[in-house]
């Protein structure tokens, strides 16, 4: 579905369905676009936000973000004929059934990842977005970087030469303490996976953005710990529980894999949750037969770089992002200056938004999601056979 911006109305109008963290990362990053794009083709205003929670969360996104309605029930909110985009940020047990509705309804969509508990539901979000003839977005943010942005182009200009090895490391401690509660997150049911759909997912997006397809893979998981505190399920994953019963977790705690590439390089892909010692260590080195380069998330803002130089002895150097290097010039106007993680989310929305414009995909949508779905899904099956497992198109 192509809008015709020259007849359509000015905004685009914004419906949400889950009101936690990521469901007020949506809304802030629809809520800037007009700061930093205000030259986008459409520009989002936001009338309604779903939530079952009893905890006034609903009134605090009336109140705070300026949301027309709110929704106890999703349904609701899919029903409505004023809303042209919805945002699926609740668990991962409602992002089938949220996003399938919304997109027969005819609204365009942004599903955080993973899209479904698994590659069967991903797949089904997929086709259901072919089928009505949606835009979509999937919250692989961390390609939106601009450091990852320019190390794509220094990759496509073969500024490393033959890509020979990728090392890609997601590594983080919200799961490390022995008494955090015993979430959604770790049952099958409620999840799908464990740090394979949260943060692996992730690892194999970078994966494929910079390096190409993953072809085939081995790869060993763990659990690190077995029981936990039984709690809500609704509670947040940093959530404590003491005292009470415990209950078994269901999912891996780690994963690591080798993988080979469709061009022939070769990787390693390490994710954990339960990392002491870890907050958000997502990075990714690549090595190619003339050069390297290598960035870390918690250093966003800078791309180490090894080019142009002998094959021995070499050296990294520091390349601080600036205007002209992905989108950051869209956030700040000279070198050093940091963007944050929010700042992401804005340039998913705007990628999003010219999907919507333009009729073709920009940025990560569900077939990135779904191709995600079947690399981590291959993962776990190569845990389970301990051996190696071609991924299948």
């Amino acid at each position: 579905m192509v809008i015709d911006v020259s007849k359509a109305p000015p905004t685009l109008r914004i419906g949400i369905v889950g009101w936690g963290w990521m469901g007020q990362v949506h809304a802030r990053a629809y809520a800037r676009l007009r700061h930093h794009y205000p030259d986008a083709p459409l520009q989002p205003s936001l009338v309604a936000v779903a939530d079952n929670a009893t905890d006034g969360r609903l009134t605090t996104a009336l109140e705070t973000f300026g949301f027309q309605d709110g929704h106890p029930d999703w349904r609701d909110l899919i029903a409505r004929d004023d809303v042209d985009v919805v945002s699926v940020t609740g668990p991962n047990f409602i992002h089938h059934d949220v996003a399938v509705a919304a997109v027969k309804a005819g609204k365009h969509l942004w599903v955080e990842k993973p899209a479904g508990r698994n590659a069967a539901e991903t797949r089904a979000i997929r086709d259901a977005v072919r089928a009505s003839g949606v835009q979509s977005a999937a919250g692989f943010n961390y390609r939106n970087a601009p450091a990852i942005d320019l190390a794509r182009q220094l990759i496509i200009d073969g500024r490393l030469g033959r890509i020979n090895h990728v090392l890609i490391r997601l590594l983080a401690d919200y799961a490390a303490h022995p008494e955090g509660a015993l979430t959604w997150r770790f049952k099958t049911e409620w999840s799908g996976s464990g740090v394979l759909g949260d943060l692996a997912s992730h690892g194999v997006d970078l994966g494929r953005y910079l390096v190409g397809e993953i072809s085939e893979l081995i790869c060993d998981d763990a659990i690190f710990i077995a029981q936990r505190p039984e709690v809500s399920m609704a509670a947040s994953h940093f959530s404590r529980g003491t005292g009470g019963p415990v209950g078994e977790v269901e999912n891996e705690d780690y994963v690591g894999a080798l993988l080979r590439f469709e061009g022939g390089a070769r990787g390693i892909l390490e994710a954990s949750r339960a990392s002491v010692g870890e907050q958000c260590r997502y990075g990714v080195e690549v090595h190619g037969d003339r050069g390297a380069l290598s960035w870390d998330f918690r250093q966003m803002g800078e791309l180490q770089l090894c080019l142009d130089q002998d094959y021995q002895n070499a050296s990294f150097v520091t390349r601080y992002v600036a205007p002209g290097d992905g989108e950051f010039g869209r956030f700040q106007p000279g070198s050093g200056i940091a963007m944050g993680y929010d700042d992401l989310k804005v340039v998913e929305a705007y990628r999003l938004v010219q999907s919507i414009a333009t009729g073709e995909p920009h940025g990560a949508t569900v077939d990135d999601a779904l191709r995600a779905a079947e690399i981590t899904e291959a993962m776990a099956e190569s845990a389970r056979s301990r051996r190696w497992v071609t991924v299948t198109k």
